[in-house]
């Protein structure tokens, strides 16, 4: 049976009369927010390279960094010694020497995150663990490379692209419509130690305008009271929710909180399922941040963007902030140490009234750059990078902030689509 796809620009056709959405500008009381501390702009000099592909995931493990995506080859820091390592490899995130974690998975993975007892999850296309059946799932130990006896569960086509951990529950968010036969379009919740599907957690996600349910990302609040995701998908349940639903993890079964924003029925251009990319909570939990791709810029739309919301606004929630980039994607992003950090192929930040050129009031950030909390402007910090797809990932640790891409130039220097940027001291 073929699938029906449409693009949003039909979704948009069908959707109920709303206001237009305009961006918000920060408010003149802001503008004079306390000056907040970046890490920083000089890459450290030990990481590791990967010299192939692009990275999609990576996920901090005590004192080890997990790294997956769609590579083979990785190096030492000095390029001395290669290893063959297809899909997933880890390093010493104090020393980045390249670990003997290689496991063998036959596709690419798109998503990570820590697990019990010095284990990963792992989610992404793969279909084969070790030689093993397991589609799109796995939880592996980080000093074996293998599967954790005991956690069962796999999907029943499609891909995981989204994977948080609250407690002794694990979201997985992707485009399949099953795991272990349980039907959970897009977005389900399982028991972290045996892959359980939680009967009482069913999202109801669906998308009749476009055919099909796809999550593109999720994050979960630090306090684990609320879940975030992002994707195509127009409904949670009966309650229209277009591309982004907030979910209240506390009560037994969890729900849809009372929280919905238009601000991404307005079309990008045509082609996209959805044109969310990325979202994360703050540290503290009060507001969350959405990138965005769209190749369309405007001031009334949030195609290519980074845009503010709070995560405990009822009803219909405007962003606080929204900071365009003039037509370029963003796909990731990450909040650590008062800053919000964004990463795609954008050239500038702060450029509403640019259309894939520089507009009144632009600055420009190649590739990654950081964004003020609270004034929704770009901060100083510009180590720069080459540009490429863009950046994929981040992860916060101990020492700084770790950026995943697919370009070799990273802060003016050569870094194999890995880098690290040293906390401040």
């Amino acid at each position: 049976m073929r699938r029906r796809v449409v693009s949003l620009a039909a979704l948009a056709a069908m959707a109920l009369p709303a206001a237009v959405w305009a961006a918000q500008s920060p408010q003149p009381e802001n503008l004079g927010a306390r000056p907040v501390r970046t890490v920083d702009e000089d890459p450290a000099d030990w990481t590791p390279h990967i010299l192939d592909g692009e990275v999609h995931a990576l996920a901090v493990v005590g004192d080890t960094v997990v790294v997956g995506g769609d590579f083979t080859r990785v190096a030492d820091a000095v390029l001395e010694q290669e290893h063959e390592r297809e899909h997933l490899f880890a390093f010493d995130l104090r020393t980045g020497e390249v670990l003997d974690f290689a496991p063998e998975l036959d596709g690419v993975v798109l998503s990570l995150t820590p697990g019990p007892a010095g284990s990963v999850f792992v989610g992404g296309t793969f279909e084969e663990v070790n030689g093993d059946e397991r589609r799109g799932l796995a939880r592996l130990d980080l000093a074996t490379g293998e599967q954790v006896e005991g956690f069962d569960a796999s999907i029943n086509w499609g891909d995981v692209r989204g994977l948080a951990v609250s407690g002794d529950w694990l979201y997985v968010g992707g485009s399949f419509t099953a795991i272990d036969q349980v039907a959970r379009p897009g977005l389900a919740r399982l028991d972290a130690f045996t892959g359980e599907v939680d009967p009482w957690f069913d999202a109801r996600l669906d998308a009749p305008e476009i055919g099909r349910v796809k999550v593109e990302d999720i994050a979960v609040s630090p306090a684990g009271d609320r879940l975030m995701a992002i994707g195509a998908f127009t409904r949670v349940g009966g309650a229209r929710r277009v591309q982004a639903a907030m979910f209240d993890l506390t009560g037994n079964p969890p729900k849809a909180a009372n929280w919905w924003t238009d601000a991404y029925v307005p079309l990008c251009r045509e082609g996209f399922d959805t044109y969310m990319r990325g979202v994360d909570f703050s540290p503290d939990g009060e507001y969350l941040v959405i990138v965005t791709t769209g190749r369309l810029s405007g001031v009334e739309i949030a195609c290519d963007t980074a845009a503010r919301f709070e995560t405990y606004a009822t009803g219909r929630v405007r962003p606080t902030w929204i900071n365009h980039t003039g037509g370029d994607s963003l796909y990731a992003v990450e909040i650590v140490g008062g800053a919000v950090y964004v990463g795609g192929h954008q050239r500038w930040l702060d450029n509403p009234y640019g259309m894939e050129s520089a507009g009144p009031g632009a600055v420009e950030r190649p590739g990654v750059a950081a964004i003020h909390p609270v004034t929704g402007m770009a901060l100083p910090w510009n180590p720069t990078r080459s540009r490429g797809v863009g950046v994929r990932a981040f992860a916060p640790t101990p020492l700084g902030l770790l950026v995943g891409s697919d370009t070799d130039e990273l802060g003016r220097e050569y870094h194999g689509r890995i880098g690290l940027f040293p906390r401040m001291e």
